[in-house]
């Protein structure tokens, strides 16, 4: 529907030709519009938009300012139209902490399987303590559905995420996750449904849905702990 507008809009001035359209300054009605044209009997006053069919053999003036108004705000309507279709360009792509190098290195790593069911692989084993639970930890994270589709990502938000591990503010699989890693290190979480969402993430525009108790992915990076000096629980 927007793009028949739009195109409609883009017309020149003079050959438009479809439903009937009559304005002035008191109001629009919907009758049928045969031609606006720029052939003004007096320039000084504005042009003159003739009227057939329903409308009658009326004339009414449109000051030249509601002229160019109209104009511009098919043009914005066209344009807009035109960014949201993308054109058939792909999205851009966006940020994440594992880029194709990684994703090929990350075939040869073993896979770790815990006895909740969690599955991860370790990207970079960091150097710095574990995090004890209850503690804050400052974390970036890439949230996918197993098709490697992003719903949530906090290098969007250029911030690590802080929370308290293992206190139950974030899904039970990014907890237990996290609670194995060293800090600077960075891992792959394959989160079962069990340990995922219960109820599921609605989608949004950019975000794909995730049905309820659906398996997702995270790669995780431990930023730092706070409060813990690199290397204190060696």
């Amino acid at each position: 529907m927007a793009s028949s507008l739009s195109s409609s809009l883009l017309l020149p001035i003079g050959s438009i030709s479809t439903g009937c359209f009559c304005m002035n300054r008191h109001g629009v009605c919907s009758t049928k519009i045969r031609v606006v044209a720029p052939r003004c009997s007096n320039l000084e006053h504005g042009i003159r938009i003739s009227k057939t069919g329903g409308c009658g053999n009326k004339f009414s003036e449109m000051k030249r300012r509601d002229v160019m108004g109209l104009v511009f705000v098919g043009s914005t309507l066209f344009v807009d139209s035109y960014a949201a279709n993308g054109a058939g360009l792909p999205q851009e792509e966006k940020p994440r902490l594992c880029n194709a190098s990684c994703e090929k290195e990350l075939e040869n790593v073993p896979m770790v399987t815990t006895e909740s069911g969690l599955q991860y692989k370790d990207i970079v084993v960091g150097s710095g303590p574990n995090p004890p639970v209850g503690f804050q930890v400052a974390a970036n994270y890439v949230a996918m559905v197993p098709s490697g589709q992003i719903f949530d990502s906090s290098l969007d938000k250029n911030l690590p995420y802080l929370f308290r591990v293992g206190s139950g503010q974030v899904i039970k699989g990014l907890d237990e996750g996290i609670l194995t890693m060293k800090a600077g290190g960075k891992r792959r979480l394959y989160i079962p449904g069990p340990l995922a969402f219960p109820k599921g993430l609605t989608s949004a525009p950019g975000r794909p849905r995730v049905a309820p108790s659906s398996p997702v992915v995270f790669d995780v990076s431990l930023e730092y702990i706070p409060g813990l000096e690199t290397g204190e629980e060696e």
